[in-house]
């Protein structure tokens, strides 16, 4: 009981004003989020809905196609077979989801299977939502982009040119494309790769997370990816004091998980948090083009 109330009125507080935090300039890694206050262990300091996201393909009829949340015997699937969970959901989804019907995908989505590939499927619905006006076709732009080896943009145009294939046999007029270029996919997908989160939901409601406690635990239950304007400015520590959690949809909760002072950057971490240090290293360098100098990995841990 005392969980509970801890909870429900550190995420009233939040939702009371605005986030306790503040993006700057870190002296070492570009942009940071700071906080303006102090913050108790537990609290809720934001939430953020993406900019794109996607369920996982071999999920797209068991989560909702605008939200991700889990298929609960509600809701309804659309002409194409994909599944909302609500008629907001449906209304939400419907500009780029009409565009997205106009066109046979088989020929994309073998591409993306046969190496498995999991981004481009959110180029296309980013694509398909900048072609019917629901977002801006640089809206990625101020996000950092990741390092690309030409091995990888040789791929990167392989698959572009099946995205625009697609495009242009399902009859669009070149004025609503005319953004689709390869140099638009290469420069979206490179920030898509290193901003991206795997969605994993650690409850189905709010009221589950509350009565089981389950807040900062990371479930193995992915349903999809998503990218994100403010969390992609948060920086990494392999002993964070903030985690991302998803509740029960692709809506991205920010938790501290200590008391954190007043001023103090927030931190989460990219990576499993349980591997050894030479494996973070590794997959920190290898995923995402930096050596880590925290004081976990400084001390051998």
């Amino acid at each position: 009981m005392l969980l509970r109330r801890r909870l429900l009125s550190t995420a009233a507080a939040a939702a009371r004003g605005p986030p306790p935090i503040r993006v700057d300039l870190t002296e070492s890694a570009g942009r940071g989020v700071f906080t303006t206050r102090p913050i108790p262990a537990g609290e809720f300091l934001h939430s953020a809905q993406p900019l794109v996201c996607h369920p996982s393909p071999s999920l797209l009829h068991e989560v909702c196609y605008s939200c991700l949340r889990r298929k609960s015997g509600e809701g309804r699937a659309s002409s194409g077979g994909y599944y909302f969970c609500s008629d907001a959901c449906r209304e939400h989804a419907k500009g780029f989801h009409d565009v997205e019907k106009n066109a046979d995908w088989s020929s994309f989505e073998d591409h993306c299977s046969s190496r498995g590939l999991k981004y481009p499927y959110m180029v296309k619905r980013l694509a398909c939502m900048v072609i019917s006006g629901a977002a801006n076709a640089d809206c990625l732009n101020i996000l950092q982009p990741a390092r690309l080896h030409q091995g990888t943009l040789i791929e990167m145009e392989e698959e572009f040119e099946v995205l625009k294939s697609t495009f242009r046999k399902a009859g669009f007029q070149e004025e609503v494309t005319t953004f689709l270029t390869k140099e638009w996919y290469v420069n979206v997908l490179a920030r898509i790769r290193i901003n991206a989160f795997r969605i994993e939901l650690v409850a189905r409601s709010y009221e589950d997370l509350l009565s089981s406690a389950a807040a900062s635990v990371s479930c193995d239950a992915s349903v999809g990816n998503a990218v994100y304007m403010l969390p992609s400015f948060y920086n990494h520590d392999c002993d964070p004091n903030t985690h991302i959690v998803w509740l029960e949809n692709v809506d991205a909760k920010l938790k501290a998980l200590r008391d954190i002072e007043e001023g103090e950057e927030l931190r989460i971490c990219y990576i499993d948090t349980s591997m050894d240090v030479n494996a973070r290293q590794r997959i920190l360098a290898d995923g995402f083009g930096f050596e880590c100098h925290c004081l976990r990995c400084l001390s051998g841990d």
